[in-house]
């Protein structure tokens, strides 16, 4: 039975890591909240191993901060680290955006008005996880057409530490982003024209650098007293 192998460690570890990092980009656990990997790993049904391999990569991410032998915890929604993540996306964003657009088929446009038109739905009806599924499907095409898996690495990187507070901004209103852009955007996909599509998308994403300059509501900060507290 060669196709029956046994179901690899760093599935469990990339289970885990998904799950943890989505409850923290959607504010389920929020900022400053100490998180035990020995809660986690029963609520996930997980051993307690895959979940601080997942603690450990949420570090590396700037999604969670750790003292060792004191406490792991939540990063707070800082505005520079959100400026600075947006800006590198972005710049990843146009990257894919010039090298996709001349690989462009059909399909792939009308993957891109579809998303949109379910983003723009979403965002009428106040549905938080579906603008932000719509907006992702849109731009994934053409992450995935450029084929630059480095680039898309990085995007997968970065995405969280701005999610959380995009997420948060359009949960109290805010338009998210604009179906009027992501028109343009496809338009100028449609009809080859590379250099308006980068332009286009990076206005997208200098709007999303421009939440940073928002300011972070109080009750996102960590309060002093958690760094004495045992995990």
């Amino acid at each position: 039975m060669e196709a029956i192998r046994p179901v690899r460690r760093t599935l469990l570890r990339d289970r885990a890591y998904e799950a943890i990092r989505d409850a923290i980009v959607s504010g389920e656990i929020a900022p400053g909240a100490v998180v035990r990997d020995a809660e986690l790993a029963e609520l996930l049904g997980l051993s307690r191993a895959p979940v601080r391999d997942a603690f450990s990569r949420l570090v590396d991410e700037g999604l969670l901060e750790s003292k060792p032998q004191s406490y792991t915890r939540v990063t707070p929604v800082v505005a520079a680290e959100v400026r600075d993540a947006a800006a590198v996306v972005g710049a990843m964003h146009e990257l894919v955006t010039r090298a996709a657009v001349p690989r462009l088929l059909a399909e792939h446009i009308g993957a891109m008005r579809d998303s949109n038109v379910r983003f723009a739905d979403a965002v009428r009806g106040g549905d938080v996880d579906g603008a932000l599924r719509a907006d992702d499907a849109l731009h994934d095409v053409l992450v995935r057409v450029s084929g630059n898996r480095a680039a898309a690495a990085t995007i997968a990187r970065y995405s969280p530490l701005i999610r959380r507070l995009e997420r948060r901004r359009f949960g109290e209103g805010g338009n998210c982003r604009s179906a009027g852009l992501h028109d343009e955007l496809i338009d100028a996909c449609a009809h080859g024209d590379v250099d308006k599509a980068v332009r286009v998308t990076a206005e997208i994403w200098r709007g999303l650098e421009g939440l940073a300059d928002l300011v972070v509501p109080a009750d996102l900060e960590v309060p002093a007293d958690l760094a004495d507290l045992d995990t």
